[in-house]
């Protein structure tokens, strides 16, 4: 009989200050410097955001910043795409959180449910972003439209909680998909706005999801490229990774923006600037990524894969049970870190006149009103504040899925 680990006691907060920060002369001063300095610039925050600064050229151009020049008439697509992609993360969460389940109870422990003050703080930048957006509204219109979407994303995950195993669940991601399309086709079809009109937050966090899901099948394919058996396959993987990551990707930006329409046929209309953009954007990233997964893959032992050929599994079989599940977990903080950097590098498509988050932020500095200011620092500390948002949202739950993975103690 295993011994049971004696529930862990907490300690009082002055207790575990007196044990942490000043348990000696030397830690003592060390808290108290940088405990200082973190009262300083906390103060220099507060009060840049709440006293010194005026946000009225926010305000004004709040529709900028988050959909750019998207046409004000078809402003209710950009909702009904909202609303579409919020129910397919909720019925994402939903059957993610009832196999999570299920797998608890299949190994003898009970189910846990998070409560909701652990769920506010997980997702407490997206929250506060949220109310910071809508506080610069004008109207109670999109207040209450923000009320609808989280009412939607609980609904939904609720929903999809109780879908039974089996092709329910089957149909409930299908349903999930479908949503996610749909999204797309509202925005773009049926009369609606091209995405070379897109621009602000909808361009910058389009572009990121697009790189993401095109570049990272992509990397994959080129690590198992480079560790081939084939010759060729090695030395064609090797060389793309090579080139791609030793050319900037600004660069490569303004080469697909020139250059890429002469490599299509004279009876072929070439891509779009917007689809053009996307495609410097995968090449590079792939790259990246592309040695990011094979890292991972050095990293599983030789002798599992060995184990699995011996009874009998195909090569196949192989890769997509035993290798590639390992890889994957073992290379999740560097895989989210590369997300994150492109979430970030998609503020280069304003070197080639796209008209996203951070190219807003300086253009509307030259409206008649707010020319010649001084108002730089807050809009670039306003789009700042939503990269931080996005990117530190990103980062937290790569951190949740290595826990639940356990790769933070592999």
């Amino acid at each position: 009989m295993n011994p049971t680990r004696p529930p862990a006691q907490r300690d009082e907060p002055w207790t575990w200050a007196r044990r942490e920060l000043f348990s000696g002369p030397v830690n003592t001063v060390v808290s108290v410097v940088f405990g200082a300095a973190l009262a300083y610039v906390a103060y220099r925050i507060v009060a840049f955001t709440f006293l010194n600064t005026e946000w009225e050229v926010v305000r004004r151009n709040l529709r900028l910043f988050m959909v750019g020049r998207f046409p004000i008439d078809d402003l209710w697509r950009v909702w009904a795409a909202g609303y579409l992609v919020v129910a397919a993360i909720g019925i994402g969460a939903g059957v993610t959180g009832a196999v999570a389940a299920e797998t608890a109870v299949a190994k003898g422990r009970p189910p846990t449910r998070l409560p909701t003050a652990v769920a506010v703080g997980r997702f407490a930048p997206l929250l506060v972003l949220v109310v910071v957006l809508v506080s610069l509204t004008r109207t109670v219109v999109p207040g209450l439209l923000a009320v609808g979407a989280v009412a939607t994303l609980l609904a939904s995950r609720t929903a999809a909680h109780r879908v039974p195993a089996g092709r329910a669940r089957a149909l409930a991601w299908l349903v999930a998909l479908g949503a996610l399309v749909g999204a797309f086709l509202v925005l773009t079809g049926f009369g609606g706005v091209g995405w070379d009109a897109w621009g602000g937050l909808l361009l910058t966090l389009f572009a990121t999801v697009a790189g993401i899901v095109l570049s990272f099948p992509l990397g994959i394919v080129l690590a198992f490229g480079r560790r081939s058996r084939l010759p060729a396959v090695r030395w064609l993987s090797g060389a793309y990774i090579e080139l791609f990551r030793g050319v900037p990707l600004v660069t490569l930006l303004i080469i697909s923006q020139v250059s890429l329409g002469f490599f299509f046929p004279t009876s072929v209309d070439p891509p779009s600037l917007l689809a053009r953009g996307l495609i410097a954007i995968v090449l590079f990233e792939s790259a990246y990524m592309a040695e990011v997964v094979r890292g991972g893959l050095q990293s599983v032992p030789g002798g599992q894969v060995e184990a699995a050929q011996a009874l009998g599994l195909r090569r196949r079989h192989v890769v997509r049970r035993v290798v590639l599940p390992q890889a994957l977990r073992a290379v999740i903080p560097a895989t989210v870190g590369q997300f994150i950097s492109l979430f970030k590098d998609t503020s280069l498509l304003g070197v080639v006149a796209f008209f996203e988050l951070l190219r807003v932020s300086q253009t509307v500095l030259s409206q008649p009103d707010f020319r010649a200011q001084g108002l730089d620092a807050v809009t670039l500390g306003f789009a700042g504040f939503i990269y931080w948002v996005v990117s530190y949202t990103m980062s937290k739950e790569s951190r949740r899925l290595e826990r639940r993975l356990g790769a933070d103690r592999a």
